[in-house]
């Protein structure tokens, strides 16, 4: 069934023209208006949508082009805005950059194309006018299959300077001036090195929401937004469920330390079976009862890595269980988390001492950037010759290996490199890497996961 709705992109003409926080006050301020707002972030990014779910009340979802294919993508995003009132996406860096310098690949505006929804565009309008119109002209005839609705100028001065602004993108037909956001109005959302901080510590809060949203109804015409990007949607197919009458439990790290985690890849799990339960290795003393496999993800255990080493009680549970060769996978952070010890200020803090590595942390980024893997033996998320795609973001690095007797899994092709290298570790059912893999690339991952689980000893 086709239907209708308010749907569109937040684009920007790079990165840092303030389309983070237009898209969080736009969201924040029709959330406060009843409106059901469904939102979505473009690209691998696990920190923006941990503030996307604030500023809506609901959980955000990546739509990534390069690690998932379009299918993958449709029916995602069909199925989680068939609820909703309005549908927002942030994109990613500039609108056209993305995996490849010289097509749509990976890119925001590749997103647009496939969902078939429109753009608008956030320009940087500190100091030009009808340098204005000169690059959304730009934009729009780049990729004429990509449709931009709308135009918002971001630290904008006088108010002669809008009209300047809008009367130079109307003389040359191009799409509307639809917000003018003054210089300084926007309250800054804080940095930290894997870009922004975290929903989850506290550096926004309800007052800092209300003012993005103050600031966005003042300054954005939203009715007319609205308007403008309403747009034709069909409504989806009802996603597989398991048949299964016995659920396999599955324990996942949820806490402060651990929360990079796709939510469609833990729905996966749930399509195929798995009954989630989530626990906290930083205040939880147990495992969660009778489960069948664990999982930890990403996050930052550096900042944490004394507390979750005094809680010696999960250390040791989480050990015994990888023990009895249950299925443990662990992704970046939870790579940390099962080595012997992290290194960071100063200090070395011990761990859980399952997989016998030392990480230290490091002044600069070590690795960002796309990556695709190839299994190279059966393993607790496929077969021999199985591809995945994901990516890697990490400040720390492997000081130490000590790991006879555990393979190296993945076949690791990075997008800046042509030479596969060989990484990760995998002994029995345990299977860590620094690779961020979204499942929804290969969703028989999820699948194969599921039924690892299946013959545990509990």
């Amino acid at each position: 069934m086709i239907k209708t709705k308010p749907q569109f992109i937040i684009a920007g003409t790079g990165s840092g023209v303030g389309k983070t926080s237009i898209s969080l006050g736009i969201t924040a301020a029709l959330n406060a208006r009843n409106c059901n707002v469904q939102t979505f972030k473009t690209g691998p990014d696990y920190l923006d949508p941990t503030y996307l779910k604030l500023a809506s009340g609901q959980t955000c979802y990546n739509l990534d082009s390069w690690m998932c294919s379009a299918g993958y993508l449709k029916a995602l995003y069909s199925r989680q805005t068939d609820s909703a009132d309005v549908a927002i996406v942030e994109g990613v860096m500039g609108l056209f950059d993305g995996a490849d310098p010289c097509t749509l690949s990976g890119s925001t505006a590749e997103i647009s194309t496939i969902l078939n929804i429109p753009v608008v565009l956030v320009v940087n309008a500190h100091g030009c006018a009808r340098s204005l119109a000169a690059t959304v002209k730009g934009f729009c005839e780049l990729e004429p299959t990509v449709e931009i609705a709308g135009v918002i100028a971001n630290h904008v001065g006088s108010e002669r300077h809008v009209e300047w602004l809008r009367s130079a993108l109307a003389h040359e037909n191009l799409p509307p001036l639809v917000g003018a956001v003054p210089r300084r109005s926007l309250p800054t959302i804080p940095s930290r090195h894997l870009g922004l901080k975290t929903a989850e510590h506290h550096c926004v809060n309800s007052e800092f929401l209300h003012r993005l949203a103050e600031a966005c109804e003042q300054y954005i015409e939203l009715d007319r937004l609205l308007d403008i990007c309403n747009s034709s949607y069909h409504s989806p197919a009802k996603p597989p469920r398991s048949t299964s009458q016995s659920p396999i439990r599955i324990a996942i790290a949820r806490d402060q330390a651990f929360h990079f985690t796709y939510p469609d890849n833990l729905q996966l799990l749930e399509a195929y079976g798995a009954e989630l339960c989530y626990f906290s290795p930083l205040n939880d003393r147990h495992l969660p009862e009778n489960i069948s496999g664990l999982y930890l993800p990403g996050g930052y255990p550096e900042l944490f890595a004394e507390q979750l080493s005094r809680n010696s009680e999960m250390l040791t549970a989480v050990k015994a269980f990888a023990g009895l060769n249950n299925p443990v996978y662990a992704e970046c952070g939870g790579l940390m988390y099962l080595g012997e010890s992290i290194h960071s200020q100063g200090q070395t803090v011990p761990l859980c001492g399952i997989l016998p590595i030392q990480t230290t942390m490091l002044d600069k980024r070590n690795m960002l950037g796309y990556t695709e893997i190839t299994l190279q033996h059966d393993c607790i998320l496929g077969h021999r010759g199985d591809l995945i795609r994901g990516h890697e973001f990490h400040y720390s690095a492997i000081c130490a290996d000590n790991t006879s007797g555990w393979t190296k899994p993945y076949s690791v092709t990075r997008r800046r490199s042509s030479k596969p290298l060989l990484q990760g570790f995998c002994r029995g059912n345990t299977l860590a890497s620094y690779v961020h893999l979204h499942w929804g690339s290969t969703p028989q991952v999820a699948e194969h996961f599921v039924n690892r689980c299946k013959g545990v000893k509990k």
